[in-house]
């Protein structure tokens, strides 16, 4: 039986400005799934990060429910959300002088309460999350002296020692060279099977995704969510259609790739 972790039943998104509520998404009825590696989709201003934000409850939604655990997103409080929800934005960390052990560290700060102190429970914890992501030799590096896609593994171990069930992902894999850009998508995946974890990002990198994800959800142009497997999603002609709006590319649906067309060489 699928475990639903997060599931949104006719969620509105958007923001308030100045000359009134901007709605960029809507009638969004979807479920993120328990040890499933979902990659959420869409052309730039789709709502993309909106909807990131929201499910984070970095702002609220515009319309209908959205619950975590069976427990309605707003009855949390900032602490117990940060104990089930981890999250890494884009933003390249602005630390000096702090080392990848050090940073990792900060994932128990839902925890340790005010004084941060770390017990040996914690410090376990940490430790794990740097092997599992594979940086153990780097734990004494300063997080300025590593390459980008080191240092994205470094926000990784950070959200795996906060000890979530759930892990959203902004744009990962947006300042990594390619052989990154795969190591870094198949360690997400790893960390669902092995971890049974619901880690949801967003992306541009539209034929990794196809590749690994278990399930995309894809924001399309006039508001609404087109939701399923590569394959379906593929079966169906959405992806065609989503990916050859660019006239100079075609989408095979039975490999799921993509080619330049030799016409607009």
């Amino acid at each position: 039986m699928e475990n639903e972790t997060i599931t949104l039943t006719d969620v509105s998104i958007g923001y308030r400005t100045r000359q009134g509520v901007r709605t960029v998404a809507q009638g969004i009825t979807a479920s993120l799934l328990q040890g499933e590696l979902t990659c959420l989709l869409g052309r730039n201003g789709a709502g993309k990060s909106t909807l990131l934000r929201t499910l984070a409850a970095f702002q609220p939604c515009l319309g209908g429910s959205i619950s975590v655990e069976g427990r309605p997103l707003q009855d949390y409080s900032s602490k117990e959300l940060a104990q089930r929800i981890g999250i890494v934005l884009t933003e390249r960390p602005d630390v000096q002088q702090m080392t990848v052990w050090q940073l990792a560290a900060m994932g128990r700060s839902p925890y340790t309460g005010f004084w941060g102190n770390l017990h040996p429970d914690d410090e376990q914890v940490v430790n794990e999350a740097i092997s599992l992501v594979g940086i153990a030799p780097l734990a004494d590096r300063l997080v300025t002296t590593l390459s980008d896609g080191e240092r994205q593994k470094v926000m990784i171990a950070k959200a795996l020692a906060q000890q979530t069930s759930i892990i959203f992902l902004d744009e990962p894999t947006a300042f990594l060279d390619y052989p990154s850009k795969v190591d870094t998508l198949l360690l997400l995946r790893r960390i669902c099977r092995e971890q049974q974890k619901t880690v949801f990002l967003s992306t541009h990198d539209l034929e990794l995704a196809l590749q690994v994800a278990d399930r995309l959800w894809l924001m399309q142009t006039d508001g609404t969510m087109a939701i399923g497997t590569p394959s379906e999603l593929a079966d169906s002609g959405v992806l065609t259609q989503f990916i050859e709006e660019d006239s100079g590319v075609a989408f095979d649906a039975d490999t799921l790739s993509i080619r330049i067309k030799k016409s607009a060489v």
